[in-house]
């Protein structure tokens, strides 16, 4: 066949098998007999035959073609005094046809596991359906997408670690975190007797420095949703630096999106900042606009400015009216600088369409429109941090937590070395994106006629309209030198005018000197986690709390399986004696948290369960034999009721089938009612 080959070596008499570079000699070693395994079973795949094993044990590895009559055959054994294993005997010529088709007995899900290692290493993102196309074209071998899913599974623990080890490192994580960069806040909050992971959250201490002395008195506050094995929802807080980027001040990961859980972030987002926000300008924080998040920053930030995305105003706007010109007068409206120039918009606005006076009653333009915000925006109408929370949550939901916090931890360094080394490259007083507009307002003043009225006051007169600017508390009729931070034209003609240099009139937050400030402190390594140690009895979790791990179930965070498939609880089984667990008298406990299928909250109970019929189904994510499946009976349903539903058994053996199960079901007298 094409795909079987013998070479003969006459100068050394050695038979050798060469498949895909990857020959098979006598006297060829291997580690141990799992790497002989691996070896023989790429040869077996690669070269369209089925493998059978003779004899394996600590001693010796012998194999054969399946085929009956093909004489392919080697003999493997152990190395005296040594652990490898070398080929002793070697018959490389195969008379089968073998493998007819593209399904292999050998292509396990652990074979596709060592096949993507590599490509999962560099793209997490790898999806089960490449996976398959790929090993088809690759190895002529056909697998299907739960030996794919699986495969990629096993793949990402083997590098990564298993999502439950992420969560039960968390402690010892958090104790890395605040050991290495001193001054750094991490917590990790679980609840209930068995430390059920409900909260975390990070803020390193370079962080919090640049922000409290050097950044602009901005915070953007938004969520992305985890679409990992347990899903969760990202929270972050994140400011601004000079130069117009995102600089990441905290991050937490909470079990799900909710007004408990804002409230929480937004009083550790309280502790961290102190008292040093007292002594900043007045703080704006901007987000979306949610119940649980805006009630959240007026307990725990009763004195700053909460503005609102334009993004979902807008497009609520575009949707009800449907008309391009009305959505551009609007943008118009939304940038006004004062109430004079908006109330002239709103004008134009009702001339095209009175409807927009009952969206105003729906909107009030306190929450959208610059003019009447009493905080300061600076020029920030949509939330940049929407995208890096997005990209974050796609790069990372494939990881588990601990990896997805190191993977944004090592995203931060890169940030925080290149714009360092950036910022002492720059000479000019200001950063480029304020230079720019700086020189822009200095070309638009030569156009103005100034008249000095004293020392501090100018009237500056246009074409247009007359404006006062006074340099002493920095402020311009046309407000926006106080909205941006930057001297605008106006202003920029009165300094010229008295001989100042406009460059030194603009907020210090927007200096070359405060960007170099925000990232003078540096992220410092982690150690990996094999020097972690472990946390004893009494080790201090984070949030006052005690925890020596913290563990998740599907009961905290809902488990996504293959294909969107998704659990919402982990059912524990209690097994009784083996005797007593027959097809049709299955007596088990299960725990709480079981939502009935009519959405009503269940007690825990025991259940004897009659099985009427059954039908295979899809496989499940999670299906491990020889556990039991658990159904409550809710007191509002009649015990008799027969229903069919998806059943998944939870269990710690390998992964088995899904039933789809129709039963009818008596809740037994006595002992957990």
């Amino acid at each position: 066949m094409a795909n079987h080959s013998l070479v003969l070596d006459n100068n050394t008499s050695v038979s050798t098998v060469t498949v895909a570079e990857q020959p098979l000699v006598i006297g060829q070693e291997f580690a141990d007999v799992e790497t002989c395994r691996r070896t023989l079973k790429d040869i077996a795949i690669a070269m369209h035959f089925d493998l059978r094993i003779v004899k394996s044990d600590r001693s010796r590895f012998i194999a054969k073609c399946s085929k009956e009559g093909c004489p392919w055959r080697v003999h493997v054994a152990k190395c005296p005094g040594v652990p490898t294993f070398t080929v002793r005997t070697l018959h490389g010529e195969h008379t089968c046809e073998g493998v007819q088709n593209l399904h292999h007995q050998q292509a396990s899900v652990g074979w596709v596991a060592r096949s993507v290692e590599a490509r999962i290493r560099d793209n997490p993102q790898y999806k089960p359906r490449e996976i398959l196309q790929d090993i088809r074209d690759q190895h002529g071998v056909a697998v299907s997408y739960m030996q794919a899913w699986r495969g990629k599974e096993r793949s990402m623990a083997a590098l990564h670690g298993t999502f439950e080890e992420g969560y039960r490192l968390l402690p010892a994580y958090c104790e890395q975190i605040r050991k290495t960069n001193p001054g750094s806040i991490a917590s990790v909050v679980a609840t209930g007797q068995e430390n059920c992971f409900q909260r975390l959250f990070i803020s390193y201490r370079a962080s919090i420095y640049g922000f409290i002395n050097a950044c602009r008195p901005l915070l953007e506050l938004d969520r992305a949703h985890l679409k990992g094995k347990y899903l969760g929802t990202l929270l972050c807080a994140a400011a601004v630096d000079a130069d117009d980027a995102l600089f990441p001040l905290a991050i937490a990961v909470v079990d799900s999106e909710s007004d408990e859980n804002w409230m929480w972030f937004m009083s550790e987002l309280r502790k961290l900042l102190g008292v040093n926000t007292d002594n900043m300008p007045r703080l704006t924080i901007l987000s979306e606009r949610q119940r649980g998040l805006v009630e959240a920053v007026e307990t725990h930030f009763p004195t700053a400015s909460h503005g609102f995305c334009l993004r979902s105003v807008s497009e609520n706007f575009r949707d009800t009216f449907k008309n391009t010109k009305l959505v551009n007068i609007f943008w118009n409206a939304v940038y006004a600088l004062t109430a004079a120039e908006f109330e002239s918009k709103i004008t134009e606005m009702m001339e095209i369409s009175q409807d927009v006076i009952s969206w105003f009653q729906q909107f009030p333009p306190y929450l959208w429109a610059v003019a009447y915000f009493d905080g300061v925006r600076y020029g920030h109408f949509t939330l940049g941090v929407t995208e890096l929370l997005y990209n974050w949550a796609l790069e990372c939901h494939e990881l588990p937590v601990v990896q997805m916090m190191e993977h944004i931890r090592q995203q931060m360094v890169s940030w925080f070395n290149d714009r360092q080394d950036m910022g002492m490259r720059w000479t000019s007083i200001l950063v480029p994106s304020a230079e720019k507009r700086i020189l822009e307002a200095i070309a638009d003043a030569h156009c103005y006629q100034v008249l000095r009225a004293n020392e501090v006051e100018f009237e500056i007169v246009s074409t247009e309209r007359t404006n006062i600017v006074d340099i002493r508390s920095r402020e311009c009729s046309c407000r926006r030198w106080q909205l941006y931070g930057l001297p605008c034209a106006h202003a920029a003609a009165a300094l010229i005018s008295c001989g100042h240099n406009a460059h030194m009139f603009a907020e210090p937050c927007f200096t070359v000197q405060s960007y170099r400030m925000t990232y003078s402190q540096m992220i410092n390594p982690i150690p990996d986690k094999s020097q972690w140690r472990d946390l004893g009895e009494g080790a201090e979790g984070g949030g006052g709390a005690r925890l020596r791990s913290v563990i998740v179930q599907g009961s905290v965070l809902q488990v996504k399986g293959p294909r969107g498939n998704q659990e919402h609880v982990a059912v524990k089984i209690e097994k009784k004696d083996k005797a007593s667990l027959r097809r049709c008298d299955h007596r088990v406990a299960a725990s709480t948290g079981f939502s009935s299928s009519n959405g009503l909250r269940c007690q825990p109970s025991r259940l004897c369960v009659r099985s009427k019929s059954y039908n295979c189904s899809r496989p499940s994510y999670e299906l491990n034999y020889p556990s039991f499946v658990a159904f409550y009976a809710d007191k509002s349903l009649k015990v008799e009721t027969k229903f069919q539903r998806i059943v998944t058994y939870v269990g710690d053996g390998p992964a088995r089938r899904t039933m789809a199960l129709q039963f009818d079901f008596q809740v037994s007298d006595g002992e957990g009612l």
